[in-house]
């Protein structure tokens, strides 16, 4: 396997709301036959629900919910539709739908992966 030498991937979602995303590569190693790639092995933080409005909207966003008192808790509750947890990253989930992919991008059995 080569190793480009890249260790994170930073890419922008929704320009509107300019996310900035790292995606942190700790280690390649040879596959392992039978296994599905890629594969995900640690998350951190939820995914903040569409269109809160970039980190500020989120901010005001988690004060929102955070504070029973607060004047918007009511709305941002109803708003995000269930209830939510900043720090849980829901990897599960995400594993699933990686894992779903990884099906659809894997070479038909019997044949082999093209080389790069």
């Amino acid at each position: 396997m080569e190793d480009t030498g890249a260790r994170t991937i930073q890419y922008v979602y929704d320009f509107g709301d300019d996310w900035d995303h790292s995606i942190r590569i700790e280690r390649v190693s040879e596959a392992t036959p039978g296994t599905n790639y890629p594969r995900l092995l640690k998350a951190s933080g939820a995914c903040p629900p569409e269109d809160v409005g970039g980190a500020p909207g989120y901010e005001e966003f988690l004060e929102a919910i955070a504070d029973p008192e607060h004047e918007q808790h009511g709305d941002m509750v109803r708003w995000s539709g269930r209830p939510f947890d900043p720090e849980d990253a829901q990897i599960d989930r995400i594993i699933e739908r990686l894992e779903k992919l990884a099906k659809k991008w894997a070479p038909p059995p019997g044949r082999p992966k093209a080389k790069t």
